[in-house]
């Protein structure tokens, strides 16, 4: 094995000498929660039998067994419900996890639900705007869950957007508790991503009808398990095996499956061997460092995975004590090659990537090439090297070997001797309309820099409409603003892309520059997306006015607007009535959230950790773009 790529090294370094104080603190108040027994031992007997009433008698038994050889209780915390095909399978997860505890003489206990919402069902509807807040419902959700001081370590179901990050958040809350994520898999492959991106532009374009797309819908999402392209949720799948939180080779496996069912038994037996009580204590605290934090940084970066993760990643970092940044993300994307092509960048869905070597593939290339860190600590046991392996079952009996020699599919998987391209998918853009991010994997290098008029709009309908009336039928720049997390929550915007893709087919140049999202299925349009600070916050981009030219390269990583600088110092930043999204779908619900927010490339979260401070956007904002490290 490689020694440590040197970027990787300094990188890693840099962010454990930036957190090193908060990191402290973190661990010290996760060592102070740490007990010498039993969680439930710190209840009255009245608290106890309130939390163990409803229990069947065998686990009564344990549970009122308050002594030095007790057994662990587990918290099962589920993101189920059957309207997401993702989570539906999740509902026969617990009866499987309470039995295989008993088999290991422990007991398990449904702690609690969490919610999870559709970004498929929500995208371009007004639910959307409430969708990043719901990873930090779902992080109050599990800490509530958790406080009942019953449980020693937890296992977290759950799979899509918001739901993974904001169970992981969640989990570190209470950092001294070990914690194993459990994925529900994807759904079988369905129509090709080729033709339904196809079918999406002929009715943008108006050629077809309602009933046609949906028909073509149904056949590309049409059963129980995670949709089968490369975005957010599949994104973090791959994040929860290479950070060394699921259960080796888990994270592909398809649900309603023998295989399926048998990791999910085995991490419940595996939580009680890393529970306090176990032979092999790990708490989710100590195991998520910096180190860790790099390997999925990594990991996003090798994959070309979701553009979410710049945020949710750094939130994930500060729950831990650790302070990651864009300029991270962008340092280590010189150094970390691509390895995969994965719709939106390529033509494969997931199925296809685990068949051609998967996970197990990946990680052990990139161990080779020094990409990762292999000291860590993973709910399998120490070392990452024991993630190059996929399960398989043989009589029956769960075992994992070792992967392929060679991919079995080069045009999905690569090593790193040949990669698909020598760089990371995501790149981070400066310039003076503030910090954004882009993913360049699924844009092909001829449309990587443009110069074009702006077209701003403050709502993505009003584009939608113009192109409706024709007025699109030229090069531009969407400026699409009041987009960002404190004025209407930061929805995703995919709902552009399908008509931005048609102008583009038809030889416009087009770009996108946003303060809001994009979904992790967004790709060959370039957006500049997440700029910072945002619209409402008095940030650069409400500074643009339509007919300004805006130069976007992503070669360079620049994002200008070409305005005499002593017309842009001057120039006020434009404010919007947002009256009209501070009601329905629940959004008054969300006014806090909204008020308290941090900037993208915080995290975007609304609550405070006790060592951090409100920082204003500007302060990233401001960071010379030489802070980085040359590759």
């Amino acid at each position: 094995m490689s020694s440590l790529h040197p970027v990787v090294a300094a990188v890693t370094q840099r962010i454990e000498a930036r957190s090193a104080a908060r990191r402290e603190a973190y661990l010290a108040r996760l060592r102070a929660a740490r007990g010498g027994k039993v969680e439930r031992a710190h209840l009255s007997c009245t608290n106890l039998a309130h939390a163990m009433a409803a229990a069947p008698t065998s686990a009564k038994l344990l549970l009122k067994e308050i002594t030095p050889q007790s057994r662990p209780n587990l918290a099962i915390v589920s993101a189920y419900n059957d309207m997401l095909s993702a989570h539906q399978p999740l509902g026969a997860f617990p009866a499987w996890i309470k039995e295989a505890a008993q088999a290991a003489g422990a007991t398990a206990q449904f702690a609690g639900g969490v919610p999870a919402m559709c970004d498929g069902v929500t995208q371009g509807q007004a639910g959307m705007e409430l969708s990043l807040f719901s990873r930090d419902v779902i992080a109050m959700a599990t800490a509530v869950a958790l406080s009942h001081q019953m449980f020693d370590a937890g296992l977290y179901l759950g799979v899509c957007d918001k739901i993974v990050p904001g169970l992981l958040i969640g989990a570190l809350a209470f950092g001294h508790l070990p914690g194993i994520f459990v994925p529900g898999g994807p759904m079988t492959s369905g129509m090709g991503n080729d033709e339904k991106a196809r079918i999406r532009a002929l009715y943008a374009e108006g050629k077809i009808g309602r009933a046609e797309l949906l028909e073509a819908e149904m056949q590309s999402y049409h059963s129980a398990g995670t949709c089968t392209f490369y975005g957010t949720a599949n994104s973090n799948q791959m994040l929860m095996e290479i950070m060394g939180l699921h259960l080796p080779g888990s994270a592909f496996v398809n649900p309603g499956t023998p295989l399926r069912e048998a990791l999910t038994r085995a991490a419940a037996t595996r939580a009680v061997a890393i529970s306090a009580e176990g032979s092999e204590y790990t708490p989710i605290g100590e195991l998520v460092d910096a180190r860790v934090i790099v390997n999925g940084l990594v990991g996003l970066l090798c994959t070309g995975g979701s553009t979410n993760h710049t945020i949710h990643l750094v939130a994930i970092a500060r729950a831990a004590g650790i302070d990651i940044n864009w300029t991270d993300f962008d340092d280590l994307s010189k150094a970390v090659p691509t390895l995969t092509r994965l719709y939106p960048n390529g033509r494969a869905d997931v199925n296809q990537f685990h068949a051609a070597g998967g996970m197990g593939f990946v990680i052990r290339e990139l161990l080779a090439a020094g990409l990762l860190h292999a000291d860590v600590q993973t709910v399998a046991g120490p070392g990452l090297a024991r993630y190059a392996q996929e399960p398989g079952l043989d009589g029956g009996q769960l075992v994992w070997r070792g992967v392929n020699g060679d991919s079995l599919d080069r045009d999905i998987l690569r090593p790193v001797a040949d990669p698909f391209a020598p760089d990371g998918g995501l790149k981070l853009m400066t310039g003076n309309l503030g910090r954004a991010i882009i993913k360049v994997s699924a844009v092909k290098p001829e449309y990587r820099e443009i110069t074009a008029p702006a077209l701003v709009f403050d709502d993505q309908d009003d584009l939608l409409a113009a192109f409706k009336r024709g007025e699109l039928e030229r090069d531009f720049v969407a400026v699409i603003r009041f987009q960002g997390p404190a004025a209407n929550g930061m929805p995703e915007l995919h709902k552009l892309m399908p008509t931005l893709g048609v102008l583009q087919d038809r030889g416009f140049k087009v770009a996108l520059v946003t303060d809001g999202r994009m979904s992790g299925a967004s790709g060959k349009v370039p957006s500049a997306i997440h700029v910072t600070p945002e619209a409402v916050h008095g940030g650069p981009i409400a500074r643009v006015r339509d007919g300004d030219r805006i130069t976007l390269n992503a070669h360079t990583g620049q994002v200008n607007a070409e305005v005499p600088p002593e017309v842009w110092a001057t120039r006020q930043a434009q404010a919007i009535d947002l009256s009209r999204r501070q009601y329905g779908v629940g959004r008054e619900l969300f006014a806090a959230f909204r008020q308290h927010v941090d900037g993208a490339e915080q995290g975007a979260t609304s609550f405070r950790h006790p060592d951090w401070t409100h920082e204003p956007e500007h302060a990233m904002s401001a960071m010379p773009a030489t802070a980085g490290i040359e590759k």
